[in-house]
């Protein structure tokens, strides 16, 4: 796996009112690689990644992608860099008025001037990569929950992004679908090659799709590396937390896992 570093934050601060949510949060994220940010509910994991795509700024400290300082961006450099990042939400985030094929190529719509052919082409193709076949004139409404998460990906992987966010990804979703996500999330990563960046508390699916975790507790990052080296953890409150992840992986025998080797 190549060692150059896409996604840098050094000593983030992050407060709202008097609740203060990064403390100091450092972290370090290869080009290329699936990088899980674990951690209880309310831990920061949701601001982490705004910080990243510049939606919001840190209160103290550097924010870096691709060598470029976001905190300082003007608003016209962010929607620019922000082209640079895919991401899937929690609930897809589906516009329930616009077919799937409307939906996949909105920001191909909005922000190219590629012809109507062109754009219908690459919403075909991202929409066959992610397992959808014949859905370009449905409504979301039409469309299971698992579904739904795939359009969502497929709009996501529309331009093309070096770098995608994965909110929440299974959550809402049976565990039959839940591993098909996970499955989809690998195979991209795999036919891709973008970085991806996921924030969940589901160990099952930090199992299946990370390269390294970062696991962040009381605003700061206590724990990154392989899922082994997290996983064998003496702090604390990675190894409470990263318990079931360990018992899953030790049951299911998930050692085989190829982190980034082609």
């Amino acid at each position: 796996m190549a060692s150059e570093v896409i996604i840098e934050l050094v000593d983030v601060h992050k407060a709202f009112g008097p609740k203060k949510v990064l403390t100091g949060a450092s972290l370090k994220i290869r080009r290329g690689e699936s990088m899980v940010i674990i951690g209880g509910s309310g831990t920061g994991k949701s601001v982490t990644i705004k910080h990243m795509i510049g939606l919001l700024r840190p209160d103290h400290g550097q924010v870096f992608v691709d060598g470029v300082d976001v905190p300082t961006l003007s608003e016209e450099d962010l929607n620019e860099f922000r082209r640079k990042f895919g991401m899937l939400f929690q609930g897809a985030a589906l516009f329930d008025s616009l077919t799937i094929g409307e939906n996949v190529g909105f920001a191909l719509r909005e922000h190219t001037s590629l012809a109507r052919r062109d754009i219908e082409r690459i919403v075909t193709e991202k929409l066959n990569l992610v397992g959808l076949f014949n859905v370009e004139n449905l409504k979301p409404a039409e469309l299971s929950g698992g579904m739904k998460k795939r359009a969502g990906l497929a709009r996501a992987i529309a331009m093309d992004p070096e770098i995608i966010l994965y909110d929440e990804p299974t959550t809402g979703l049976d565990p039959i679908m839940c591993d098909q996500i996970n499955e989809l999330i690998v195979g991209l990563q795999k036919k891709i090659g973008a970085t991806a960046v996921t924030i969940t508390h589901d160990m099952v699916s930090t199992n299946r799709i990370a390269d390294r975790i970062a696991m962040l507790y009381e605003g700061k990052f206590v724990a990154v590396g392989t899922p082994e080296e997290v996983f064998a953890s003496t702090v604390p409150e990675v190894r409470e937390f990263c318990y079931i992840g360990k018992v899953i992986r030790e049951t299911e025998g998930i050692h085989n896992r190829d982190h980034g080797q082609a």
